[in-house]
């Protein structure tokens, strides 16, 4: 007890950035909708997820999931309307780390699509999954 009295700020200062790392390890903010490689993986198995790749087009050749559609996150507002029959079914949306796809998410979630999701890591953390890409564009 002596200790604490003595070191009183260096305690205060050890709890507060124990609990702020406690917070953030928990809560991730805006990040709500963020999937794991293995959640997507499920979720596309289970319910069917299409998949919605919002990266350029040189990224998108270079690697892409099997099966995602390629929409720019510049474009997608103009068009979503490519995407309007699916407003009820699970879309994750993948770009190179995570953050435009997060944009992405909201724009989405803004003109009516109820089950968006965000692949946390982008599709980096697919590839270090060791999870399947293909290579090229559709044709």
């Amino acid at each position: 007890m002596e200790f604490i009295q003595q070191n009183i700020y260096l305690v205060a200062i050890a709890v507060i950035s124990g609990t702020m790392l406690a917070v953030l390890s928990f809560r991730r903010p805006g990040d709500s909708n963020a999937l794991t490689a293995t959640q997507a993986t499920l979720l596309i198995n289970r319910e069917n997820a299409q998949i919605v790749d919002v990266r350029e087009h040189d990224e998108y050749v270079a690697g892409h999931l099997p099966e995602s559609r390629h929409i720019p996150a510049g474009r997608l507002e103009e068009r979503a309307g490519e995407l309007d029959k699916l407003k009820d079914t699970p879309l994750i949306l993948i770009c190179q780390t995570g953050a435009r796809s997060t944009g992405a998410c909201k724009q989405l979630a803004k003109l009516g699509f109820s089950k968006v999701h965000n692949l946390d890591g982008g599709i980096n953390a697919w590839r270090a999954a060791g999870l399947p890409l293909k290579k090229g564009s559709k044709k």
